[in-house]
């Protein structure tokens, strides 16, 4: 790798893996803190990760059916309210507003957390007839949780996300949207950021405050910590009854709506980081990395080499690669060290030797590997290359979820394994609360999701002894 590592130095991932996450935030450029606490300034690095994602999640969407709207930031207590369930799940992280300039409100305003309850009051206000379902609605926004400890991307006070909210006629049709958009999230994760998932149902304690059912995809971290990259919720009709959203169907008879509502977040950039992240700096999946490639002349100032440099950049582009030309008066090293720290999946070198031999040499930022590339059909090559170096970071993620994914069959085995190899942990659960309490309580453990795919670890629960019939995925997370 560089050879002056020390212009971006950062802590060993495995010596302070907090540490290490909160250099690469800095020195990578993706964010800043602000005067706010739990509230930061996206860089434009950072930021353009983000529409990147946002950019991919969007077109799914729109492919699927779904439109964009916009709700307004600010809630009335009054609405908020209307569906108990799901304000005692939300009143710790609720920020309130009480003034208008110096004026007191008659009645608080709350900015908004999440929006369940503005796309109700709107459903109630333009659904009457089936023929006005679905609505199949999602907005991109930020929301604002009061959180007591914040990290960068991973939680924040104020976040960046996007949230989608439908309404179908019917339990059936609302279920198939609730699990499509799951799968949605999922295609999003392994297949645009590299990030290999376990798909499920959450407990009814880990549920989401207010639905029928909740379903999430949970990714493994390089410190074995789950992360949870997205959620998608079932909510029945029970928003539906709470605030009044009914419509007459074919038969001309009064009906609620079923609704859904499902989303993910700037914690996928943590999730980036933290999944394929080294003591070097980020390691960006090719889909996702604002810069794909970057030209690094090497003795610049010798006849020629700027001038190929310059044209080698026009192929790329007009390829579709994001591509940059490094032509600063830096020397090569620190170059090197500041494009690794970024992330950037391949650097392209080219100086006087590989112009006379119409060559350059491509290094891999995910392993390192260095290969030599005629000229003749760079674009073509840098192409291949970053489909290669998303499918290879994809399977080392797999390879790292595979190895540290355990079994367990008792508590001791189950507090050995999550306190001296951390990771995901399989082991049956008999449905009871008290045992989930319990095992969040010895190992700090949570249910990560029930997964689609059971296995039958043993015929009695982990915790209590007595019989199960259900396998859960346990694990630590952000």
């Amino acid at each position: 790798m560089a050879n002056e590592k020390n212009v971006t130095a950062i802590t060993a991932r495995d010596a302070d893996f907090a540490q290490w996450y909160t250099d690469i935030v800095k020195k990578a450029e993706l964010a800043d803190y602000s005067s706010v606490r739990g509230c930061i300034v996206f860089q434009p690095y950072g930021y353009a990760i983000w529409e990147l994602i946002q950019k991919a999640a969007d077109k799914r969407f729109k492919d699927t059916g779904h439109v964009n709207v916009c709700m307004p930031m600010f809630i009335p207590e009054s609405l908020l309210q209307k569906e108990k369930d799901h304000i005692a799940g939300f009143a710790p992280e609720v920020a309130w507003v009480t003034h208008g300039g110096d004026e007191k409100l008659t009645e608080r305003l709350c900015v908004r957390p999440t929006s369940e309850t503005l796309f109700c009051e709107h459903y109630a206000n333009v659904i009457q007839s089936w023929r006005d379902l679905p609505k199949l609605y999602n907005q991109w926004v930020s929301v604002v949780r009061w959180e007591k400890t914040t990290r960068p991307f991973l939680r924040n006070v104020e976040f960046l996300w996007q949230e989608g909210h439908t309404a179908h006629a019917t339990a059936e049709e609302a279920s198939e949207e609730t699990l499509s958009m799951l799968d949605v999230y999922a295609d999003i994760a392994e297949n645009v950021l590299a990030m290999p998932v376990i798909k499920g149902q959450k407990t009814t304690r880990e549920k989401f405050a207010g639905a029928k059912a909740t379903y999430g995809i949970e990714c493994l971290m390089h410190d074995g910590k789950a992360l949870q990259a997205g959620t998608s919720h079932n909510f029945g009709d029970g928003f539906a009854r709470a605030f009044g959203i009914q419509f007459t169907d074919r038969n001309n008879q009064l009906q609620y709506v079923h609704q859904t509502s499902w989303g993910i977040s700037t914690r996928l950039i943590g999730g980036i980081i933290m999944s394929h992240g080294d003591d070097n700096g980020l390691v960006m999946p090719p889909d996702v990395a604002p810069v794909q490639a970057v030209i690094v002349p090497i003795a610049q100032e010798k006849a020629g080499v700027l001038d190929k440099a310059r044209e080698i950049k026009g192929l790329l582009a007009d390829a579709g690669i994001r591509v940059n030309l490094d032509d600063s008066d830096k020397s090569s090293g620190w170059k090197f060290a500041e494009h690794e720290m970024r992330g950037v999946p391949v650097r392209l070198e080219l100086g006087p030797r590989d112009l006379a031999n119409s060559q350059a040499v491509l290094a891999r930022r995910d392993t390192g590997e260095k290969v030599t590339a005629g000229l003749d059909n760079i674009a073509q090559t840098v192409l291949e290359l970053l489909a290669d170096i998303k499918k290879s970071m994809y399977e080392r993620a797999l390879a790292r979820m595979n190895e540290k994914t355990y079994k367990a069959t008792n508590m001791d085995e189950f507090e050995k394994t999550i306190n001296e190899t951390p990771g995901f942990i399989k082991a049956m659960w008999c449905g009871d609360d008290a045992c989930e309490e319990a095992i969040k309580e010895r190992t700090a453990a949570t249910s990560r999701c029930i997964p689609f795919e059971q296995e039958h670890i043993a015929d009695t629960c982990v915790c209590c002894g007595k019989k199960a019939d259900t396998m859960v995925y346990w694990a630590k997370a952000y």
